[in-house]
């Protein structure tokens, strides 16, 4: 079965998802940036979960075919604020990314991402194969 270049960088069928995560994704954050990616009629749907992030807080950058989504979410230094002392703290602070291999084919201009509900949603189109043309080379005859 032929599967697309969003799944795989080699030639490795059976195991298609292996370059597709965790690029850049720290163990530690395994809570974190939690996505899904769909196959639709004309290319795929990644959804990724953002809690607590604002559109502001997400960076998305296109390079060598990787797509690369940063959050950010804000930090503050102080042990207390208006209402108290933080006695516990489990929300995540800090920054956290995942990276996504696409195809080295797709251009900046082809993705589109929108946010909504902590939900970030990026569209991609699937990239087809560019037939090889075979070139015919002749030998020159002399004489």
């Amino acid at each position: 079965m032929f599967m697309p270049t969003l799944f795989r960088r080699n030639n490795d069928i059976f195991d298609p998802f292996d370059d597709f995560f965790d690029f850049g994704f720290d163990h530690r954050q395994s809570g974190l940036m939690k996505s899904d990616v769909k196959e639709t009629d004309n290319g795929y749907e990644l959804m990724m979960d953002l809690p607590g992030a604002t559109k502001d807080d997400v960076k998305i950058q296109l390079k060598d075919g990787v797509l690369n989504v940063e959050a950010t979410a804000k930090k503050s230094n102080e042990e207390k604020d208006e209402n108290g002392k933080y006695l516990r703290k489990e929300r995540f602070e800090g920054s956290c990314s995942r990276s996504f291999y696409v195809g080295d084919d797709v251009k900046e201009d082809d993705i589109k991402a929108k946010f909504e509900n902590g939900v970030l949603t990026v569209d991609f189109p699937k990239v087809q194969p560019k037939e090889e043309i075979p070139e015919t080379k002749y030998i020159q005859i002399e004489g």
